[in-house]
């Protein structure tokens, strides 16, 4: 029996394919996919190395600026009407504005989480509004949580004579 001469050909070509495929795994393919596996072994390391829980500076940090931020939200309600007052009103004469009403605490806005404080001045617009900003950037008064700006005639009778209202509340956390 004779065998083709294409037959052998066709058995010549799939066994160099065979010859080239490994000699490439054996060249290039091996080392690429050990170096795969070596990135997927060094990424699962770096995730569990990564993990913040093990890093005890990094959490004292976070903890003490957490308690930095949450001590200027947060104060004692009694020293709301003596001493904070005392340190808004301050703030209100530098910029040369009245704190004019200091309501009675209202037991609605009091919850077991916060209270809401609110403050009446007077004075003119910019005053209001620097002395606003004096609040907002002051510590241990609380944040302010809303404004309300009201022009309130003087004498009920003539609309000329305004004074301008700003109603400030507080937030302070318990």
């Amino acid at each position: 029996m004779k065998i083709p001469g294409n037959f052998k050909k066709e058995y010549l070509l799939i066994a160099g394919a065979v010859l080239l495929l490994y000699g490439s795994y054996q060249l290039a393919f091996k080392k690429t996919i050990a170096l795969i596996q070596v990135h997927h072994n060094l990424a699962a390391q770096l995730a569990t190395a990564s993990d913040l829980s093990d890093q005890p500076g990094y959490l004292e940090r976070k903890n003490k600026n957490l308690d930095a931020i949450i001590g200027r939200y947060k104060m004692d309600s009694l020293s709301l009407r003596g001493n904070t007052i005392a340190l808004i009103s301050q703030i209100a004469d530098r910029e040369h504005v009245k704190l004019s009403e200091v309501p009675v605490e209202d037991p609605v806005y009091r919850n077991e989480h916060f209270i809401i404080q609110r403050l009446d001045f007077e004075g003119d617009y910019f005053a209001l509004t620097k002395m606003l900003r004096q609040l907002e950037w002051a510590n241990e008064i609380g944040v302010v949580r809303s404004i309300t700006w009201k022009a309130v005639d003087k004498m009920p009778g003539n609309h000329a004579a305004k004074k301008l209202i700003l109603q400030v509340c507080f937030e302070i956390g318990k």
